[in-house]
């Protein structure tokens, strides 16, 4: 901690995750040069970063391979290709993959933890699949993979509904329970509710309480910062933002902000300048007038993604006036 700034200091036991290529991929159907993701995995390597996801572990029946890149399968001979002979201890970063319930061939497409490059298995799921979201956490976890629960869109079910999920997810080995604010569309206060609801129901399990934030009303990295300070020890983000629609909360702005010195941004930069913008110019992502309705009105953004790639992409009066008569 600094003499001169006693208020600028770090949680060592804050972790970022970066999920660059998993929630990009989203944005491209995970059609990425190996050339690509070997320098996102080279800068967070570089760059200090704990974790890395490198895509997703899901069903090649619903994500045929001749439609959906490897990232969407994250096989362990793709992903040893790109990384080698990955060791986490030497890298000092652990590759996690996210496996959705309900598109993931989990039983059967999961090997051992032994046999993988990969560390951790990220179960997202939706209130209504947490019974599924258990069954794949226990497996993970038998398998010798770390688990995370990942509740998605968070901010479209009630109280009551989000009170079972974490009462089932309480007693799983899952090391982190993560709020997920798919639509964008949280402010602070409501940050503040679902950390203390989560941390009341989790205590005494053991588990890390983590924030993944969506950029749809401009409050990715705000909402972010919201959560690590009330506790939040788990935390996503996203290089220059990339990810579906609004995109997600800024690496490049987390370490940034975490005043670890073990964080080293440079790496981050190079990789935006040298690969990230020229990826922009062919593809759309970011903060644009209907990602902020579909997030003021606590609407999913493929709406919004499907106006973009329309007849009509900046007619945003037309767009705000069909999402309001849909409500």
């Amino acid at each position: 901690m600094s003499d001169k700034a006693p208020w600028i200091t770090y949680r060592p036991e804050l972790k970022v995750l970066d999920c660059t290529i998993r929630d990009g991929g989203l944005v491209n159907a995970h059609q990425f040069s190996d050339e690509l993701v070997s320098a996102v995995y080279g800068a967070c390597v570089e760059a200090g970063i704990d974790y890395m996801e490198i895509g997703y572990k899901n069903s090649k029946r619903i994500f045929p391979k001749d439609k959906f890149g490897p990232w969407r399968h994250c096989d362990e001979e793709d992903i040893r290709r790109v990384v080698g002979d990955h060791d986490s201890e030497t890298a000092g970063l652990k590759l996690a993959a996210m496996a959705d319930a309900g598109k993931s061939d989990w039983r059967t497409d999961l090997v051992p933890a032994s046999e993988s490059p990969l560390d951790m298995i990220r179960v997202a799921f939706y209130a209504h699949q947490v019974s599924e979201a258990v069954d794949m956490i226990a497996h993970a976890s038998e398998l010798g993979y770390e688990t995370s629960a990942n509740l998605m869109a968070v901010s479209n079910i009630n109280d009551g509904e989000i009170d079972t999920v974490l009462e089932a997810i309480a007693p799983t080995p899952a090391g982190t329970m993560v709020i997920v604010d798919s639509f964008g569309h949280l402010y602070r206060e409501q940050i503040d509710l679902l950390y203390n609801k989560y941390a009341k129901a989790l205590e005494g399990t053991g588990k890390e309480i983590g924030i993944h934030a969506h950029n749809n009303q401009q409050l990715a990295f705000a909402n972010t910062i919201e959560a690590i300070i009330y506790g939040c020890n788990r935390v996503d983000a996203t290089i220059f933002g990339f990810g579906r629609g609004a995109g997600n909360c800024h690496t490049e702005l987390l370490l940034g902000f975490l005043r670890n010195p073990k964080f080293d941004v440079r790496p981050i930069i190079k990789v935006i300048q040298e690969l990230i913008l020229p990826l922009r110019r062919e593809i759309e992502w970011g903060p644009l007038v209907p990602y902020n309705i579909t997030g003021q009105m606590n609407q999913h953004p493929r709406a919004a993604i499907e106006w973009r790639e329309g007849d009509t992409p900046d007619d945003f009066v037309s767009f705000y006036d069909k999402v309001v008569a849909d409500i």
